[in-house]
C-alpha cells in the first residue's frame, strides 16, 4: 500500500520552501546593496583621507566586486533550492541550468576582474619564481 501525503502537508512544505527561497533571495540582494553602500563609504573615506584616487578606486572595485560575488552566490542557492525542492520538472531544471550558467559566468568574470588573473593561475601567482 502506497503512503500518500495529505494535500495540506505538500502545500505547507511548498509554502515553507517558497518562503525560505524568498528569504535567501532577499539576503542575496541585501548583501549586494549593503556591500555596495559599505564599499562606497570606504571609497569616500579614502578620498577624504587623501590616499590617492587610483588606490581608493582599486579598493572600491575590489570591495564592490566581492559584495556582488557573494550576493550572486546567495541568488544561485535560492534558485537551486526553489527549483529542486518545489517543482523539479525538466522545463524548470532547464531554466535553472540556464540561470546558473549565466550567474556562474558573471561570477567567473567578476573573479577575473577583481584578481586580475584566471582562477587557476592563483597558485602560480603565489609561488615564488624559480626562474633566474
Amino acid at each position: 500500500m502506497l503512503l500518500r501525503q495529505p494535500a495540506e502537508a505538500v502545500t505547507s512544505f511548498g509554502h515553507s520552501v517558497h518562503v525560505l527561497v524568498r528569504a535567501i533571495e532577499i539576503g542575496g540582494i541585501a548583501v549586494i546593496v549593503l556591500g555596495g553602500l559599505l564599499a562606497t563609504t570606504l571609497f569616500v573615506r579614502r578620498l577624504a583621507a587623501h590616499r590617492g584616487f587610483d588606490a581608493a578606486f582599486q579598493e572600491y572595485r575590489l570591495n564592490l566586486g566581492r559584495a556582488i560575488l557573494l550576493g550572486l552566490e546567495f541568488l544561485v542557492a535560492a534558485d537551486i533550492i526553489g527549483t529542486v525542492a518545489v517543482e523539479p520538472t525538466f522545463a524548470n531544471l532547464g531554466v535553472l541550468a540556464l540561470i546558473v550558467a549565466i550567474r556562474t559566468f558573471l561570477s567567473f568574470s567578476l573573479e577575473v576582474e577583481i584578481n586580475g588573473r584566471w582562477p587557476w593561475a592563483e597558485e602560480r601567482a603565489r609561488a615564488p619564481s624559480l626562474e633566474r
